[in-house]
């Protein structure tokens, strides 16, 4: 039985942090608050979006101050969710500061208030908790002195999650370290059964209290609207964006995607702004306090803008494309109707939406092979290895090499140090029934979304028959229930609109400046910036692989059983119109090709077209000499200049004293256009302007 001292204290601690003096506890809250102050029990809670599962660790905290505790250290993911929560606690009298890769100047001062008892609650991103001087100079002095440790977002922690985060897995190890006396929180919205039984047994098994409710949202209508295509599905936002309620956010699978999508919006008169995982973090921020002070109708955004983000007037979120899984779904909805009795929730599913699941799936699981060259470099070393060392000697790029540390480093086959990563000599077995259960999974999550948008029952029941809640009945909002809301229709002007946003072509290829690091133990002599006269000058691709309107061609003519065959008309007629819309500042002379393996028939056509159609001289491809690797697709940069150093040859080819236009199929890492240039440069071009059918960023 709850003791009346503790929840009238609780009371005023929830009514100092939500402002008002009616507030009162939602169902579970106050017992979830009891397990963890006068009990000292482990918890999880599992709760809908907006039920308040940060009042609960707030006022927990506020408690367990008063009573002398040590502070709460809370383990957030995302850095939108730490500026909200830190914002939120100073409202309930709480302490609360932040330790994330954006405040680095703030580190010091932190640690004194640390040292001062002057913090409540220190926020910390899980990957802080592989970072050594954290682990090895702060985290014994905060796990000695702890008072509570939460665990937000807490579906990270399993590996049945929707989410595969190596540095979540790691809380298990910082939990079985915590005194048992010591609270332990894990909050979720988005779990379910397998999850949830996951999340129990890491914290403790029969020891955590679980507190589940419904998760239904009364205040959200989900609907599906099916367009033929991706230009329909743009016309269809940019005619009746207007039409949804309030501000909200419009999320697409890919960065292309939400940068496209932002700036047809933004042609037609709408304000919208991108926001992804590449937008500069003083961008993000600004574009977070624009939607919640609505100067803004939409963020147009990928995954990045998702757990934790607080608006709780959100009027509308918009799918472009289906996440992968209707706990990620859910995930996102949730953003929207906290505080409103109605929001507005649209979904366009897309033909390709599996085929980018299924990249964004393999990209996060560890690879035996890759591994194993891993761990023999680092058992090899005499001393740590930077990740720029380490990358150079294993062939694997730089984001996938850094997903493959953290998990043998959570694994205990390897240790971040200072100067480096380094082995730790623990055997190492590639757990391949474990990677194949979470491949198995997601399969099977894929495979629910793909029925969500065709289900004739009612959605919102159907999204929490998906996270086994027990609770599920129609909801009588959504389409299925109530009747579609939301014209499909599209107008003349948007379409037109549409169709001229989708068919935009240009993107400019980068020029590599730099050789990379590590050359010298490859037996290749380069190094530091590449000589200005043997540089190639910016290009062009026709589009990127994940365009919204040429991305899909470029797709179809890519596709690993696609036939090495000549450039199909339309995609010519594309790339004359990048040609003519070039604005360059010295026309080519003539044109050279690169020699392929892989689709000899298409670069060779497309070489072909140019010089007939522009009426430059075609010079042939390059001549592919001898080199000591098999040049492969992808890889880090070092393994690519090895295999490609001393490939390509001009000499054959009568190279004029002017710009040649250098044609190749698809730009990836760029250091085969880098290198084919830097022949051509030698043999006596003026200037080299590459030229691909696709972009693959």
């Amino acid at each position: 039985m709850i003791g009346s001292a503790l929840e009238t204290t609780a009371r005023s601690a929830l009514r100092a942090l939500v402002g008002r003096d009616d507030a009162e506890f939602h169902e579970g809250q106050l017992e979830a608050i009891d397990s963890l102050v006068e009990g000292g029990r482990r918890a999880l809670v599992v709760q809908r979006t907006g039920w308040g599962k940060s009042a609960v660790y707030f006022v927990a905290t506020k408690l367990l101050r008063d009573r002398g505790a040590g502070p709460t250290v809370l383990i957030s993911p995302l850095i939108a969710l730490m500026r909200d929560q830190v914002q939120a606690a100073e409202r309930a009298g709480v302490h609360a500061v932040a330790i994330n890769s954006t405040n680095q100047h703030e580190w010091g001062d932190v640690r004194a208030r640390l040292d001062a008892d002057e913090v409540d609650v220190l926020l910390v991103s899980p990957e802080r908790l592989v970072n050594p001087t954290f682990r090895e100079e702060q985290l014994p002095e905060l796990v000695r002195r702890i008072g509570m440790l939460v665990v937000d977002e807490a579906h990270c922690i399993s590996d049945w999650g929707h989410d595969f985060r190596p540095d979540y897995r790691r809380l298990r190890e910082l939990i079985s370290q915590i005194p048992g006396a010591v609270p332990v929180l894990a909050t979720t919205a988005t779990a379910n059964s397998r999850v949830v039984a996951d999340i129990v047994e890491q914290l403790g098994g029969d020891e955590v209290t679980t507190i589940r409710g419904p998760l239904a949202r009364a205040s959200l209508r989900l609907s599906v609207i099916d367009l033929p295509d991706s230009t329909a599905q743009l016309a269809w936002l940019l005619d009746h964006l207007d039409e949804l309620p309030g501000s909200g956010i419009i999320y697409t699978l890919t960065v292309a995607g939400a940068n496209d999508t932002a700036r047809a919006l933004r042609e037609r008169g709408h304000e919208v702004r991108p926001y992804t995982g590449q937008s500069d973090a003083d961008e993000r921020a600004e574009s977070e306090r624009m939607l919640k002070g609505n100067e803004v109708k939409a963020l147009v955004a990928t995954s990045a803008l998702g757990m934790g983000f607080d608006k709780p007037d959100l009027g509308f979120v918009v799918h472009l494309g289906a996440p992968s899984s209707p706990v990620a779904y859910y995930q996102q909805v949730g953003r929207a109707g906290r505080s409103t009795e109605s929001a507005d929730v649209v979904l366009l599913p897309r033909p390709e939406d599996a085929e980018i699941w299924h990249y964004f799936a393999t990209t996060s699981m560890p690879d035996r092979e890759r591994a194993e060259r891993v761990l023999t470099a680092l058992a090899d070393a005499s001393a740590p290895l930077s990740t720029a060392t380490l990358e150079s000697l294993v062939d694997i790029r730089r984001s996938r090499l850094e997903l493959l540390l953290k998990v043998l480093d959570v694994d205990g086959a390897v240790r971040r140090e200072r100067g480096g990563w380094s082995s730790t000599g623990n055997p190492w077995t590639y757990d391949a029934e474990r990677y194949e259960r979470i491949a198995k999974t997601r399969r099977a999550e894929q495979h629910d979304m793909l029925a969500y948008a065709t289900t004739t029952t009612c959605r919102m029941a159907y999204l929490q028959r998906c996270l086994d809640d027990d609770a599920a009945t129609p909801c009588g909002r959504c389409d299925n229930c109530a009747g579609a809301w939301l014209s499909a229709d599209v107008g003349e002007t948007a379409s037109a609109s549409a169709t001229a946003a989708v068919d935009r072509v240009g993107v400019e290829i980068e020029p590599r400046r730099q050789w990379p690091s590590g050359l010298d133990r490859l037996g290749v002599p380069l190094r530091g910036r590449i000589p200005a006269d043997e540089q190639a000058a910016p290009g062009r691709a026709l589009a990127r692989l994940t365009d919204l309107g040429w991305g899909g061609p470029l797709r179809e003519l890519f596709a690993t059983d696609a036939p090495d065959q000549p450039v199909p008309p339309r995609l010519i007629d594309g790339c004359v119109r990048v040609l003519a819309e070039w604005g360059w500042h010295e026309r080519p002379i003539a044109v050279a090709a690169v020699p392929s393996r892989s689709h000899p028939a298409l670069v060779s056509s497309l070489a072909g077209e140019i010089s007939r159609i522009g009426r430059l001289p075609l010079l042939g491809a390059l001549e592919l000499g001898e080199s000591n690797r098999q040049a492969r697709p992808g890889g880090n940069s070092a393994f690519r200049v090895a295999d490609l150093h001393g490939s390509f040859s001009a000499g054959a080819l009568s190279v004029p004293a002017g710009p040649v236009l250098l044609v190749d199929d698809i730009a990836d890492t760029r250091w085969t256009l880098t290198l084919a240039a830097r022949a051509l440069r030698r043999a006596g071009a003026t200037a080299v302007f590459p030229f691909t059918l696709a972009l693959r960023a």
